[in-house]
């Protein structure tokens, strides 16, 4: 009986050292901290998103890109300061067209209006980018909280670690499960492109230049929408202005057009249109066609929540930031 209390004392210890080393996010994290902040960032999200409803696609992309480099610890949120003399993520080419920054820092200042120096700009982009998918009409994902905020941002990193449109399978499978994310996750987070848009430099080589040589084009595009897109919405290679829809026709809505798009050769991005190349991923993205939208939401809050995971920050690691472009001094 001793020599068991002793063994169950050991274990306790370890898994001890284990948890206060890997503290765990949870639902209601600001509960005692800060009771009313959800509810300030969801009422917030709920007055302003529907008169930008292209707020969510962008928050949503925010955060995938702030995941994918360092975790999810803000550290896509931080500008260049000239006493570190570092560039940042921002200016990362991934992140050039990244919007919603003033969002956040406008979420920001009112929690901190309510509880100054408790929550997290990592936690306000993970809970914004819920709530306004939500808004749009989109899945709800539980939102577990408890990240804390980086004080660390490279814009080599993010060159390095954000896929890029241009990503064949392989590339995208790599970056994937370097963040412990798998092909499921892979197929399901890219359904985020069913809502949102993209600037013509995403993808106009796969018009153009897809080879290299002027004038070709990717021969795995439906030669119809390549024709649609070249006569009236992207002219010219050199076009970096023009805004076009990633699931046309649909873009507002959060369904399972991208997914019917895919399988029809119309996906916009060369990574898109890689999800088709594998039999796993093609076999599942048919699956996920032929379900109903209620099932589809429900996988990808499983992936979404999944990813908000990624190698945070929690307990006494990193800062709460007073402002979320600028580490504390």
């Amino acid at each position: 009986m001793a020599s068991f209390s002793y063994l169950s004392i050991l274990v306790l210890c370890i898994l001890g050292i284990v948890s206060s080393g890997h503290a765990q996010l949870q639902l209601n994290f600001y509960a005692k901290s800060c009771p009313k902040a959800e509810k300030i960032i969801k009422d917030f999200v709920q007055k302003q998103v529907p008169k930008a409803p292209n707020t969510a696609a962008a928050i949503l992309r925010m955060h995938f890109h702030d995941c994918f480099v360092r975790g999810c610890d803000g550290s896509v949120l931080l500008n260049f300061t000239s006493s570190t003399g570092n560039q940042t993520e921002k200016q990362a080419n991934p992140n050039l067209t990244l919007r919603g920054f003033s969002f956040i820092d406008a979420v920001k200042r009112l929690v901190e209006a309510e509880c100054p120096g408790v929550v997290s700009c990592a936690d306000i982009i993970a809970l914004v980018a819920r709530d306004a998918v939500v808004v749009t009409g989109g899945p709800f994902w539980n939102v577990p909280t408890g990240r804390r905020d980086g004080r660390i941002s490279n814009v080599s990193e993010a060159n390095a670690d954000i896929p890029a449109p241009t990503s064949n399978f392989t590339r995208l499978q790599q970056s994937f499960a370097k963040k412990g994310l798998d092909l499921n996750d892979l197929v399901l987070l890219s359904g985020a492109h069913t809502i949102g848009v993209s600037h013509c430099s995403s993808f106009s080589e796969r018009l153009y230049n897809f080879t290299g040589t002027v004038g070709t084009q990717d021969p795995s595009l439906d030669s119809e929408y390549a024709d649609n897109l070249k006569s009236r919405k992207c002219k010219s290679i050199n076009d970096n202005t023009t805004i076009v829809e990633m699931d046309p026709g649909s873009f507002k809505t959060f369904d399972l057009s991208y997914y019917k798009l895919l399988l029809k050769r119309r996906g916009l991005f060369q990574s898109d249109a890689a999800l088709t190349k594998r039999t796993t991923t093609k076999s599942f993205i048919e699956q996920l066609v032929e379900g109903s939208l209620k099932e589809f939401y429900a996988e990808f809050a499983k992936a979404m929540e999944k990813m908000g995971r990624v190698e945070v920050k929690t307990g006494s690691a990193g800062e709460i930031r007073k402002q979320c472009a600028f580490v504390n001094s």
